[in-house]
């Protein structure tokens, strides 16, 4: 071999670890993670109060509607009553705030696996998540290039059917019970006159995407409420004709009871 002649490169080929990408899970079990502390840090504070608030607390949690109409019924011109009443609002307060926290974070990671996920990229910037007055609202709103439904019917396309049953698999981890609605635009049939109006349009969007949830596997008596507002409710309502107006919202109800 000549002194010139240049060695072939050595190529080492590393082989690869079958850890894949773990996507938004872990930001469940840390919600979990957080949502124990938190509710630690709640349980040493109870224990650090006076009996009556133990006794309280207790009660909530053993009968929450007993323990409720109580309150209410305690006088409310007795100071040792008020010390009950404030301290019960207080741990609704933080019993709510837990449960905010565990909904967001819930968001926040159903929001990331649609992103990751290939498939759903192009439609999930019309996936709306927030906190609402009732629980956490996922919103499937239409846009001029992509529709959830067939035009005019309850049909869903496929990968609107995806999506939910997607969504579907998040809903049954949570014992939270589930509200479906369903909304139009303003464009009303040509035969409206004969009785089919947006409302039976709304409804049925609504029970088309219950019957897809139920069949991916999320128990029927966790929906609670199936409603159909027609174009009551616009999103915009300066363009009652624009195609965010038409979108199904899955809303996660709150477990705990409101503070008053």
């Amino acid at each position: 071999m000549k002194v010139s002649e240049q060695q072939a490169p050595i190529i080492i080929k590393k082989g690869k670890h079958g850890h894949g990408h773990h996507g938004g899970a872990w930001k469940v079990a840390y919600a979990d993670f957080v949502t124990a502390m938190m509710a630690l840090f709640i349980v040493l504070w109870v224990l650090g109060q006076d009996q009556k608030v133990i006794e309280s607390v207790a009660g909530y949690f053993k009968d929450p509607i007993g323990f409720t109409e109580k309150i209410r019924a305690i006088s409310a011109g007795n100071v040792e009553s008020l010390h009950f009443q404030v301290d019960s609002v207080i741990i609704k307060e933080q019993l709510r705030e837990l449960e905010i926290q565990r909904l967001e974070n819930l968001g926040e990671s159903l929001k990331e696996e649609l992103k990751q996920n290939p498939e759903f990229q192009e439609l999930a910037d019309q996936i709306n998540i927030e906190i609402a007055n009732e629980g956490l609202r996922i919103e499937l709103t239409e846009s001029m290039e992509n529709v959830f439904f067939e035009v005019g019917t309850a049909n869903l396309k496929p990968n609107a059917t995806r999506i939910i049953q997607q969504i579907a698999v998040n809903l049954q981890k949570l014992p939270n019970k589930i509200i479906i609605e369903g909304h139009t635009d303003s464009r009303q049939y040509i035969n409206g006159a004969k009785g089919y109006s947006n409302f039976e349009l709304s409804s049925e969007r609504a029970n088309a995407t219950r019957r897809t949830l139920v069949s991916a596997g999320l128990e029927p008596n966790k929906i609670d409420e199936v409603r159909g507002y027609a174009d009551t409710r616009l999103r915009d309502p300066n363009d009652p004709f624009s195609a965010v107006n038409r979108r199904t919202s899955l809303i996660i109800k709150f477990a705990t009871e409101a503070p008053e």
